[in-house]
């Protein structure tokens, strides 16, 4: 938006006393108030609004899915009335601040404490810049070279530019002046060991592991893919990747939508979704697989793999039908088929930081492998640790590892002040 778009944008909106879009928000953003002061030219003070709640304020602007939450939730929909663009409005100010390098926040006074981050996801980077404001010293440790998980490595590259998340963090970086140590596996015991005597605690914002394998005869094929490796690819190369005309995309979630739509938009002229449930019992949001439809994708449903086809190269895929019976999968006898394709992107899942979790002692773990912590201070049984993001929630949304790691971070201030006490 520019800035007369902005300001008529949010004239429209009502001002709502119980604003139904702050209750759908994860990070509980005073939409109405950061849109009245867009209203009245206080961009400023409205970037600020934003960024006191949701420390990725910019970038979940543009990558959060606004249709279900803040923008699902606006009462406008119910008078069949266009909503309030809330993600446009959010970019506008915090893009506004951010281009103009404007000093909207400062550490807090200095307290005793230093603290590790694992991770510099959206719940390391949200850790940090709370516990800046806090006023405690907080070191982010990154296994790559670059800051924002997920939000630079694998979201789809037509929902935000890597330029843009960096700049984010960067803008945050300057104004709070956490450390990020780049290129800093921790890969042993030691390296942890280190960590603890080094810090007053730990916050792990690990996120999840590769894809998962689908264990299939002819999965190892050149142009088979996991969908999170995918679409790093293309954020980190760009027009050096290609892809071929015919893909296969298997999933039915929000990451197997990013790859269709990716996959259309760089000049597949097939692209087949594949689920093996039916459309209604898909994961991904449905405005996510319209808009993947719109670019060209083809949605296949109740559908499972058996085989990966070709020599070294894929040529096919051989399929089953399905149907669900009590909520389970089952085969459809005799009903075998196969689809001609050039690539096979698997977004089936990813696999959880087992092995690394399994290094720190007293960690938790539940049934699907997630990280347990209090409800309250996202405390872990490792009294040291605490964590947040997507290996405490399965895989969400960067909003809602923004929150985790913001309230971390309050967490880990309570445990230290209880200590010291």
């Amino acid at each position: 938006m520019n800035p007369t778009e902005a300001y008529y944008e949010s004239s429209r909106c009502l001002f709502c006393y119980d604003a139904p879009c702050v209750q759908a928000c994860p990070t509980h953003i005073d939409i109405p108030l950061f849109i009245k002061q867009i209203q009245t030219g206080n961009i400023s003070g409205s970037a600020k609004t934003i960024f006191e709640s949701n420390w990725l304020g910019n970038a979940c602007g543009k990558v959060c899915p606004t249709d279900v939450l803040c923008e699902g939730a606006c009462v406008y929909d119910n008078q069949h009335v266009p909503v309030i663009q809330i993600g446009r409005l959010q970019n506008f100010a915090t893009q506004t601040m951010i281009d103009e390098g404007s000093n909207l926040c400062k550490p807090g006074e200095g307290r005793n404490g230093k603290i590790a981050i694992i991770g510099g996801g959206p719940a390391g980077i949200a850790c940090a810049c709370e516990l800046r404001m806090l006023g405690y010293q907080a070191v982010i440790f990154e296994a790559k070279d670059r800051p924002s998980g997920l939000t630079v490595h694998g979201v789809a590259p037509y929902k935000i530019t890597n330029e843009e998340v960096l700049a984010e963090v960067d803008f945050l970086q300057q104004q709070l002046g956490f450390e990020i140590r780049y290129g800093q596996q921790i890969s042993s015991q030691e390296d942890l060991q280190a960590i603890e005597q080094e810090f007053d605690a730990v916050f792990l914002g690990v996120g999840l592991g590769a894809t998962r394998q689908l264990v299939l005869p002819g999965e190892d094929k050149k142009n088979v893919v996991g969908a999170v490796e995918f679409i790093e690819d293309l954020r980190m190369q760009h027009h050096r990747i290609k892809v071929p005309d015919r893909v296969v995309v298997l999933g039915g979630g929000n990451t197997a939508m990013d790859a269709a739509s990716e996959s259309a938009r760089m000049g597949a002229t097939e692209v087949t979704l594949a689920y093996r449930r039916s459309r209604s019992e898909m994961g991904g949001y449905d405005f996510e697989y319209e808009l993947a439809k719109s670019v060209g994708a083809i949605g296949l449903f109740n559908v499972t793999p058996l085989e990966i086809l070709g020599n070294e190269r894929v040529t096919g895929i051989r399929m089953i039908r399905t149907s669900t019976a009590n909520g389970k999968v089952v085969t459809i006898p005799d009903s075998e088929f196969e689809i001609s394709c050039d690539m096979v992107i698997k977004a089936t899942g990813q696999a959880k930081q087992g092995s690394f979790l399994a290094m720190i002692e007293g960690l938790e773990l539940d049934q699907k492998k997630r990280i347990v912590v209090s409800s309250d201070n996202y405390q872990t049984t490792n009294p040291k640790y605490f964590a947040g993001g997507d290996a405490v929630n399965g895989g969400a949304e960067v909003v809602n590892a923004a929150y985790e790691g913001k309230m971390a971070a309050q967490g880990i201030h309570r445990w230290l002040e209880s200590k010291q006490e």
